[in-house]
């Protein structure tokens, strides 16, 4: 592989002060250099414009559910979903839920180089990295779930925080995971029983331990392990009327949590969207974004990313592991192309006493007033949070909508025409109605659009190594056929939809929209700082009680190193 000079583009690289300059960019060995020597290959970048290679947090894309989602869809695989077997690639199919082979080459394909899994059930994790290992061209992370864990329910109920940061640090080791994730705390624990919680302070039963105590103690537990990301948080009552209040009091718990290893903040809430609803009731539902976004541009130690709505031909999969969200939205009635249609196919998952998740497939439209709303909140929040460091773009793929659609969200983000427009002509007019889109005048320039999807994700997970083109940063780039001086919502769409350039550690990947080469990517893990003695105790406490917990035997939890041959190990400093 010959290095690589990318000559006569304009740059974005908001992590190095770079804001639309002509510059060159060398790679040598898979790494950005100062000056390649020698034989290199050159790019003539003239007319495009040059990204760091994107860096999406939190995409569900590999692992038991998501591979429970293509077998529970076998409708969603339309002609124009599917990639045909050429010298270089396989064939692939599903429009909201790709096969394993083409998700990786249909985010090469928009210029996206890194991507989170962010919910990875421990039993099930050798289920996610096989997957990962089926998946070309991306670096990946997964997050393992451990917010209606019965050991970490355990160790709060005990006030034991040594034993459960040593329990945490346990399961990232044996895992290889990279972030501690938490959804529905206490919530799904409850759902076991056929019930949710609906406040921080309801008690999750046989435990006696509540919501609240589980942010809390593994917020601070995450700042003891130095971990590179804050806690990854999937707060309760998503998708209810009205869950703004509780989002709000969930952002509190982490205010005087000092973050550590080197991050600045220590609470990441996730598809923020689903979570920044106003009103009662369905009838009266509204946006809370005002609120959401009122609270993070006043306090730092806060992020979310914003998971966007959009309104496609089909329907697509919705999988969280919230399960009882996903059984609400079963007996909301789902939505189909053709309609409402109550009682819609669903299904529940469970795993053991760590876990559970729940699927329905689900058609947004744009004539559905509470569609309508959905997807003007989204925007709001992007929109409305001043620093684009603490606003990432994301759908939650595949819930609000497929990853595919991105470009979709860049020209409205960037456009405000086209945002008019779908005000107008497109959706329910409760749209204008019940959110202050329409007052919203804001357009995103380029280098904003760069933080939004490379830099900030990328500090945010706290890949020091990506998400910037200096000097030592991996290979990654993007680019695309956009003149930084002339464009409009069209062209934003067009070029973000098919990179003219990926480039992968100094590899050419994508050209002009077509796969050139599938290389494997590497699994990024991260270890916690932890007192072997501490680690030692706790691991031979949890052997003590495996028998009680599970079905498998302890020697044959891990996940072996043969899952993860291209391995990179981040220990938070």
């Amino acid at each position: 592989m010959k290095d690589l000079i990318i000559k006569n583009g304009i740059v974005f690289d908001p992590s190095n002060g770079i804001d639309g300059e002509k510059k060159e960019i060398h790679i040598k060995d898979g790494a950005v250099v100062d000056k390649v020597n020698g034989d290199a290959k050159v790019i003539d970048a003239s007319g495009m414009i040059v990204f760091p290679g994107g860096v999406d947090p939190h995409t569900h894309i590999a692992g038991a559910k998501v591979n429970t989602g293509r077998a529970f869809r076998p409708e969603d695989k339309p002609m124009e979903a599917t990639m045909k077997k050429t010298k270089t690639t396989r064939s692939g199919t599903g429009f909201s839920v790709p096969s394993t082979w083409m998700t990786g080459y249909k985010y090469a394909q928009l210029g996206y180089t890194t991507a989170a899994e962010p919910a990875m059930p421990l039993l099930e994790a050798r289920h996610t990295h096989e997957e990962f290992l089926e998946m070309p061209i991306l670096d990946k992370l997964a997050f393992p779930l451990l917010g209606n864990n019965w050991f970490v329910l355990d160790y709060i109920k005990n006030g034991d925080i040594d034993k459960l940061a040593g329990y945490v640090a346990w399961v990232l080791k044996a895992t290889k995971g990279y972030a501690v994730k938490i959804v529905n705390p206490g919530g799904v624990e409850n759902w076991a029983w056929g019930k949710n919680v609906e406040s921080l302070d309801d008690q999750v039963y046989h435990w006696g331990v509540t919501p609240r105590q589980i942010v809390e103690n593994l917020a601070k537990v995450n700042e003891i392990l130095e971990l590179p990301h804050s806690i990854h948080v999937h707060c309760n009552n998503l998708g209810h009327p009205g869950n703004v209040a509780h989002s709000l009091d969930t952002f509190k718990i982490c205010e005087n949590i000092e973050p550590k290893g080197g991050k600045k903040t220590s609470l990441h809430i996730t598809h923020c969207q689903f979570n920044a609803y106003g009103g009662t009731n369905w009838g009266n539902f509204e946006s809370g974004a005002s609120e959401v976004a009122e609270y993070i541009n006043s306090h730092k130690h806060i992020t979310i990313d914003s998971g966007q709505v959009v309104f496609t031909k089909y329907a697509t999969t919705t999988m969280t592991g919230d399960g009882p969200w996903e059984f609400a939205l079963h007996h909301l009635g789902g939505m189909s192309p053709w309609g409402a249609k109550p009682g819609i196919k669903w299904c529940n998952g469970q795993v053991e006493g760590e876990s559970g998740s729940g699927i329905v497939p689900y058609f947004f439209s744009p004539k559905v007033a509470v569609n309508a709303i959905q997807w003007a909140i989204g925007l709001e929040l992007l929109l409305l949070v001043k620093d684009p460091y603490q606003i990432l773009m994301t759908t939650d793929h595949p819930n609000g909508a497929p990853f595919t659609t991105y470009p979709i969200v860049f020209k409205w983000l960037m456009d405000k025409s086209t945002r008019k427009d779908m005000l107008e002509n497109v959706v329910s007019k409760k749209a204008s109605e019940k959110t202050v889109l329409p007052d919203l005048d804001r357009e995103y320039t380029l280098n904003e659009l760069c933080i939004s999807t490379r830099a900030g994700p990328a500090k945010l997970l706290g890949l020091k190594d990506r998400g910037h083109l200096g000097v030592g940063a991996i290979g990654d780039v993007a680019i695309y056929k956009l003149d930084p001086n002339k464009y409009d919502g069209h062209a934003i769409e067009k070029a973000f939809s098919a990179a003219a350039y990926t480039i992968k550690e100094g590899q050419i990947v994508v050209k002009d929209g077509e796969i050139m080469a599938s290389p494997a990517g590497t699994l990024i893990c991260a270890e916690g700082k932890i007192k072997e003695s501490t680690y030692e105790a706790t691991i031979e406490d949890v052997q003590s009680h495996w028998r009680d917990h599970y079905s498998i035997n302890f020697n044959n939890y891990a996940v072996q190193d043969a899952y993860a041959p291209k391995v990179k190990i981040v220990n938070g400093i």
